[in-house]
């Protein structure tokens, strides 16, 4: 919402320092000096990369400037945690303790702020009040306890939510599962649409769209922003600036948010759903294209597909094509009228159609098989469907450049943006050209330039220059003091067949002299199993929990009331748990983390760099391994108090070449590989 131009605005810093008083915190320079950065690049229009270490206080950094610019401001996470922390923690506590600064004696222009979440978060009223089109029978008097007494309970909460002009938010519901919560929403492709649904003025979706047209700063997740940005599809107000926080993530999250996928049993669905709203057959033809395709999936060889085989290619033009019949099969609509209770509109009509739309999409997109994009199937078991195609976009840089970058001033910030030492490998996958290095600075100290961006098969999606730059602001962590990298080199290079002997026998060693207190992340659920079962029989006296036997909070209260437990598990942990102090002094990784040669996704960029003269092991494979080992190692040092020892079980960490540039992209811990040194500290810190 525009400011009052007669009104002059007080500074970043002066609003920073009156909030930072007001909650009682102290200055920090690292905060300072990313905030007013972030308040000159909204005003220059220059996009800003900003490193910032745990403990920076970067949610201020932003929130400050973006409140005080000119324009909406659009703050992109990747996690609904953030988002929630943000919208229920992070922005009234500032508005609250900035507030005699942001408007001294002027309560009516406090700044505004909401929240934009993905239709699906939201309670659908037309499917609480009429139920899911096409289903056999409503979901009355059932006992309690049963799952229709558990979606009753949720109806329930929906119509208080709109009675009392709640948000009707996932996140404030009653407790539910992913099944039950189906019951009560819907996603893009199932809404009615405001024109045609009954409930669309009371639609908490559209009230959520309203409230963010109103409001200065909008929060919302990554793949909305995509959805918005590079897909074309409007769904958050006119917007300035863009702020992506946990930025690391951007490039998996768009690459996730314009991924497809096709099964037998989806196309057999909508056959189903789409046959009693048609008179003609093309329903059945629709089925008989899914019997098709499933012939020629169990022909085809799971993995890759860099040409379609004959028989695929067939059923995927075939299933293409029937549904494409199918959906000029559906009758047209009345005009004129509202759906619901006497208009004339079919709520299963077009939620039907919209299914069919939007396997007719996939199919057609997986049929043209294009070089942008990457074609493979993916093995499920028959009880979930069978094998299934995925198609992915080859690399997103070039979308985001086009369609965002271009556009809109971006700050992109993390903990994990140097990677290598510098900021060319995020910068390239994110579409900014290591070649503008001339309209690219980095704060002295922030290290070196390495190799990863410059091998990037990047290529050329727009000749408009895109200025940028990147800044490290630290972090108020002594990592060198606080922390010890320790390389297991003695250790035999990790083979493919998981845990070996030695391996086990050096966790066990690391475990029992830090008496517990230790997080193992593990490349793949069998070494976490293995390593936890192995310890159990070995440490006894020890708590061992693994991830997959309860859920992540469950699993992460257990670990921190239990001052000897250890929790082992996979890539899910590395950047979803925040236990500071006593709880975890050992981060173990077993391995480096690089993507698994068999990955579709990865081999296929990484072949592609190489094709366009790169070196695709270190901008695909490499950069890869390094987020991922900076985001593991990160787990340790969450406070100015905290102190222990990451330890990593590959040797090829210091005796590879690329080594340095994964060294070079961890926390700046005291390293060593001596493994006496490392006993020896951890039962110190044990006591």
């Amino acid at each position: 919402m525009p400011a009052d131009k007669t009104t002059v605005k007080p500074s970043v810093r002066d609003v920073l320092a009156g909030a930072v008083e007001s909650l009682g915190g102290e200055e920090r320079p690292g905060q300072i000096q990313m905030a007013e950065a972030v308040a000159r690049a909204m005003s220059s229009g220059e996009h800003l990369l900003v490193q910032a270490g745990t403990g920076t206080g970067k949610s201020l950094g932003y929130l400050v400037p973006a409140l005080l610019h000119h324009r909406r401001v659009v703050v992109a996470t990747a996690t609904l945690a953030l988002q929630h922390q943000l919208v229920e923690r992070d922005i009234p506590a500032l508005l609250d303790a900035a507030e005699h600064v942001l408007a001294p004696g002027d309560e009516q222009r406090r700044a505004t702020y909401a929240v934009l979440k993905g239709r699906s978060n939201y309670a659908c009223l037309h499917r609480v009040r009429e139920g899911v089109p096409d289903d056999q029978g409503a979901l009355v008097d059932i006992p309690e306890g049963t799952m229709g007494a558990e979606v009753l309970k949720l109806r329930a909460w929906a119509e208080e939510e709109s009675e009392r002009g709640g948000t009707g938010d996932r996140d404030s519901a009653p407790k539910h599962t992913d099944k039950l919560w189906r019951q009560v929403s819907v996603n893009h492709r199932e809404c009615l649409g405001a024109a045609k649904c009954p409930y669309a003025a009371e639609c908490f979706a559209e009230r959520a769209k309203e409230k963010a047209a109103e409001s200065q700063v909008v929060v919302t997740n990554h793949s909305l922003l995509a959805i918005d940005a590079i897909e074309g599809v409007p769904m958050i107000p006119e917007y300035d600036v863009v702020v992506i926080d946990e930025a690391h993530e951007l490039s998996a999250r768009v690459t996730q948010a314009a991924t497809d996928e096709l099964s037998v049993p989806e196309i057999e669905r909508a056959a189903r759903r789409s046959q009693r709203h048609i008179d003609g057959n093309e329903a059945d033809e629709l089925t008989d294209a899914a019997d098709a395709l499933r012939d020629a999936l169990d022909e085809t060889p799971p993995g890759r597909l860099d040409s379609l085989p004959v028989s695929l290619a067939d059923a995927l033009a075939l299933v293409r094509d029937s549904a494409r019949a199918l959906i000029s099969a559906f009758p047209k609509e009345a005009p004129g009228g509202q759906g619901g209770p006497g208009g004339d509109s079919d709520p299963g009509r077009t939620q039907a159609r919209g299914w069919v739309q939007e396997l007719y999409k996939t199919a057609e997109r997986m049929a043209a098989h294009v070089d942008s994009d990457v074609l493979w199937l993916a093995e499920r078991e028959r009880n979930r469907g069978g094998n299934q195609l995925c198609v992915a976009p080859l690399q997103v840089w070039g979308p985001l450049r086009d369609k965002l970058l271009t556009e809109k001033t971006v700050v992109f910030t993390s903990a994990t943006l140097m990677l290598g030492g510098d900021f060319n490998s995020v910068a390239t996958s994110i579409g900014l050209k290591p070649s503008e290095r001339a309209t690219h600075s980095v704060d002295e100290g922030a290290g070196a330039t390495g190799p990863a961006a410059a091998d990037s098969a990047a290529g050329e999606s727009s000749d408009k220059a895109l200025p940028w730059r990147g800044i490290d602001v630290g972090s108020p962590f002594d990592y060198a003091r606080q922390g010890i990298l320790y390389v297991a080199r003695h250790l035999p290079p990790p083979g493919r067949d998981g845990l070996g002997q030695a391996q086990l026998d050096e966790i066990s060693d690391l475990i029992d002299a830090a008496d517990g207190r230790t997080l193992g992340l593990f490349s793949s659920r069998r070494a976490a199993d293995a390593a936890a079962e192995a310890l159990r029989e070995r440490l006894p006296h020890l708590t061992i929990l693994a991830q997959g036997e309860a859920q992540l909070p469950e699993l992460a209260r257990l670990f921190v009331e239990d001052p000897h437990a250890c929790l082992f598990g996979t890539l899910s942990l590395w950047q979803g748990l925040d236990v500071p102090g006593d709880t975890c002094q050992l981060v173990l990784i077993d391995r480096i983390p690089f993507p698994r040669p068999d990955d579709p996704l990865m081999s296929a960029r990484q072949r592609a760099a190489d094709k366009a003269g790169g070196n695709g092991f270190m901008s695909v494979a490499a950069t890869h391994a390094a987020l991922l080992l900076a985001q593991g190692a990160g787990r340790l040092i969450r406070t100015t108090s905290d102190r222990g020892v990451v330890a990593i079980l590959d040797p090829r960490l210091v005796t590879a070449r690329y080594g340095g540039f994964l060294r070079a992209s961890l926390p700046p811990m005291w390293p060593t590989t001596e493994r006496s040194v490392v006993l020896s500290a951890l039962k110190r810190l044990a006591g």
